[in-house]
């Protein structure tokens, strides 16, 4: 199966950032814990938009597919309450297997 992949964007107001922050370093443990990764990254020019990245070896598995523990969907839903996520977050991509281009000719 092929990998898959959810790129959410998300504002967080100032006073909420905290903890947004920290929810989501919880979350992501426990995705690394589960065998799926969850990155963030800031915006250089909104420092108040964020991108969270999900990813893990198949749909079946990620993040906004798997049955997901009380705890887990707690801090899902605290999330969501915390910050807007655009309409598109838990749309997931499906890793694409690229063919080797022959560079000879």
């Amino acid at each position: 199966m092929a990998r898959a992949l959810t790129a959410a964007r998300v504002r967080v107001a100032p006073d909420h950032e905290v903890e947004y922050l920290r929810l989501l370093g919880e979350l992501a443990g426990r995705e690394r814990a589960a065998g799926r990764n969850l990155w963030l990254f800031r915006s250089a020019a909104d420092p108040r938009q964020f991108l969270e990245f999900s990813e893990c070896a198949d749909a079946a598995r990620h993040r906004s597919g798997t049955q997901r523990s009380m705890d887990e969907a707690a801090l899902e839903r605290r999330l969501r309450q915390l910050a807007d996520y655009a309409p598109d977050a838990d749309a997931v991509w499906s890793e694409v297997a690229l063919c080797p281009v022959d560079s000879s000719s």
